[in-house]
């Protein structure tokens, strides 16, 4: 019966660590988006987020979205720099087109630092693109 259950590939919906000024502090922060740059919203998003290596684990965030329009970004969570030094994990799941999509992308441990900064999709700012 699992053979039977077809969970289609997503595609143009990304997740990434942007490096950007807080509005308020004045500080250089690392956050956590969702993008979405396909033609059409995702509905229903629903993201678990973790942390973990060989000798930690953090406890599972979980946080929703009701509607994400197409070519549209939200944030997800603001990243602390210990953090960072983890495995951190972003399992999503939505709906579109009348089909549920699902896929968990990975930011590795070390590798979201300023040197590795790349150009988002959508945003214009700078970050670093879970895989």
């Amino acid at each position: 019966m699992r053979k039977d259950i077809e969970i289609p590939e997503v595609k143009d919906v990304y997740v990434a660590a942007v490096y950007e000024q807080h509005p308020e502090y004045k500080t250089m922060d690392w956050n956590a988006y969702i993008i979405n740059d396909r033609n059409d919203p995702l509905e229903m998003i629903l993201i678990v987020t973790s942390g973990s290596n060989e000798k930690q684990m953090t406890p599972a965030m979980r946080h929703s979205i009701k509607l994400l329009p197409a070519k549209y970004f939200a944030k997800i969570e603001f990243l602390q720099e210990k953090l960072l030094k983890l495995d951190n994990k972003f399992s999503i799941s939505f709906f579109a087109e009348g089909k549920m999509y699902e896929r968990t992308f990975t930011l590795p441990q070390n590798t979201v630092k300023e040197s590795a900064l790349t150009e988002i999709p959508i945003m214009n700012l700078k970050g670093i693109l879970a895989v």
